[in-house]
């Protein structure tokens, strides 16, 4: 495991760089552009590790994705090697799980003893872009929309403000992958410190339970400099943010089931080991 390694994963080519604001933006901006979030392999028979080194291998090495515990865990150990002052939060997602459990992992960093948020690990259109300035009732805006973060009593909620989705496939109206897409409380969270090990149990539950998302889905998205690609089962989508005021283009369209391989390497990077089983089933809670 080494930055450079990592650096040239992300394309991020600034040697002399400071442990300040700018520098995790750069990064936080390069990473999410990189390095998918996305849970395939639960849909190719494999077993996700919380592990770091399998993680770094994973993700870096074999130029796959991963989900935010993934994900973040990888930039928050990429944050500590260059002197960044971090702590994993963790986050309950509303929608989920049928019972509101903290299920999404996410890093609080101190810069010059400002708090920021940093979170490489969302995806489609609630990922954002840079990080967020830790304080309550700022709107902050971003190109994939206005993110706030709002405190009440300790607990706090991020919320985004998108735009309207303009979507020419008319059959694609009613996606779920718009589901919230113009206004959504993405999650909510304390400022308690957790470690990897707390969220041990949950990720055996995120990976097996038929209530589960990641069981019932298979996503992968990864954002590019004017929106994001996805595909959830068979269903691929390009997003343009912001292409006429007001307004975000969606391009939406199914992918037959042998090319899903195809479209995985050419639209994301990705390259998988064993065959995937893509699924798209609706889940309710």
């Amino acid at each position: 495991m080494n930055l450079t390694e990592y650096f040239a994963r992300i394309g991020y080519t600034e040697p002399n760089y400071k442990a300040d604001l700018k520098t995790l933006t750069e990064l936080h901006e390069h990473h999410i552009r990189s390095i998918p979030f996305e849970n395939l392999s639960i849909h190719c028979g494999e077993k996700i590790t919380l592990d770091l080194e399998t993680i770094y291998n994973k993700l870096v090495r074999n130029k796959r994705g991963g989900l935010c515990y993934e994900n973040n865990q990888l930039f928050s150990w990429v944050l500590k090697e260059m002197g960044y002052d971090v702590t994993y939060l963790g986050a309950k997602e509303p929608g989920l799980l049928p019972n509101c459990v903290e299920s999404h992992l996410f890093i609080k960093v101190l810069i010059d003893g400002k708090p920021y948020i940093a979170d490489v690990g969302y995806g489609i259109f609630w990922q954002i872009w840079q990080p967020l300035e830790l304080i309550s009732g700022k709107d902050q805006p971003q190109l994939p929309g206005v993110f706030r973060l709002d405190e009440d009593k300790g607990v706090w909620n991020l919320q985004k403000t998108g735009r309207r989705s303009d979507v020419p496939n008319e059959s694609f109206g009613g996606s779920s992958i718009l589901a919230n897409s113009l206004f959504k409380v993405v999650y909510s969270f304390t400022l308690v410190p957790r470690q990897i090990k707390d969220f041990t149990e949950l990720f055996t539950f995120l990976q097996t339970s038929p209530e589960s998302l990641f069981a019932n889905k298979s996503i992968c998205s990864l954002q590019t400099t004017t929106g994001f690609r996805g595909l959830i089962g068979w269903t691929y989508c390009e997003v343009t943010y912001n292409y006429q005021e007001g307004f975000d283009l969606v391009d939406v369209s199914t992918v037959p089931d042998e090319e899903v391989e195809k479209v995985l390497e050419e639209k994301f990077g990705v390259v998988l080991e064993n065959k995937l089983v893509s699924v798209n089933n609706k889940i309710h809670h």
